[in-house]
């Protein structure tokens, strides 16, 4: 009689990570949303400042562990985190340290997602036909401008962006040099927003978030989103095998 059982401990082993940050997403939604609020940075602003200016290296690292986690964990507050990035550190290096942060997170619940079910599914993927075949190929052959799409588009959940490519197959290598230039574009506006939450505060107003979505700012990244999508673009016109 075959044993199942180390197989299926295996698989289970396999998928505790992911299963981890999916219980502590949904927990942290319902938890965590009011302590990870601009408000809240408005209210502990002038500690911040002053933690900064005492311990800087400190509050850095400090800084970068806390949005790993909060990336990681798709903990809500990572826009709050990244206003945060610009107020301290300013437009640089404080988008330096958002992006690096956001791929780090990013690369782990890729790296969890990929070990817990995408091996397997890529391979039921493989296995396929029809539609879903179609699907897998057609990422398959157009895999950087895909991931560079994906991470360009504004209207694209961050979460879902680091799903995807792990549920698809995609090289581990590929998905960190996309995650990271990817991101660039919206962390530097966001970054350039958080660094002038000085005035804001002085004000008492709440930062415009949705300053990605004007023309001056939209149309620049729409175009790099049309340069990722070339490829794929030229593959359905001349018919030929993109990149």
């Amino acid at each position: 009689m075959t044993d199942t059982t180390t197989p299926r401990k295996h698989g289970l082993a396999r998928r505790l990570p992911l299963i981890a940050i999916l219980t502590v997403a949904v927990i942290g939604a319902f938890t965590l949303r009011d302590y990870l609020s601009f408000e809240t940075l408005a209210a502990n602003r002038e500690a911040l400042l002053a933690y900064r200016d005492a311990h800087y290296l400190l509050a850095a690292l400090v800084f970068m562990g806390v949005y790993v986690l909060i990336v990681a964990f798709s903990l809500p507050g990572a826009t709050v985190a990244t206003l945060t990035g610009g107020f301290l550190f300013g437009v640089f290096p404080g988008a330096l340290f958002n992006v690096l942060a956001a791929t780090i997170g990013a690369t782990a619940i890729f790296l969890a997602a990929k070990w817990g079910l995408g091996e397997r599914l890529a391979v039921r993927m493989e296995a396929s036909d029809g539609a879903v075949r179609k699907i897998k190929d057609g990422i398959d052959e157009n895999q950087w401008s895909v991931l560079f799409l994906i991470r360009l588009v504004p209207a694209v959940p961050f979460f879902v962006a680091n799903l995807v490519p792990a549920l698809v197959g995609v090289p581990l290598h590929r998905f960190v040099i996309s995650t990271f230039f990817g991101i660039i574009p919206g962390g530097i506006v966001y970054t350039s927003v958080g660094a002038g939450l000085g005035e804001v505060f002085a004000r008492g107003e709440t930062p415009d978030l949705g300053i990605i979505f004007e023309p001056r700012i939209l149309l620049p990244i729409l175009g790099l989103c049309l340069l990722a999508a070339l490829p794929i673009i030229l593959k359905a016109v001349t018919g030929k095998k993109g990149v």
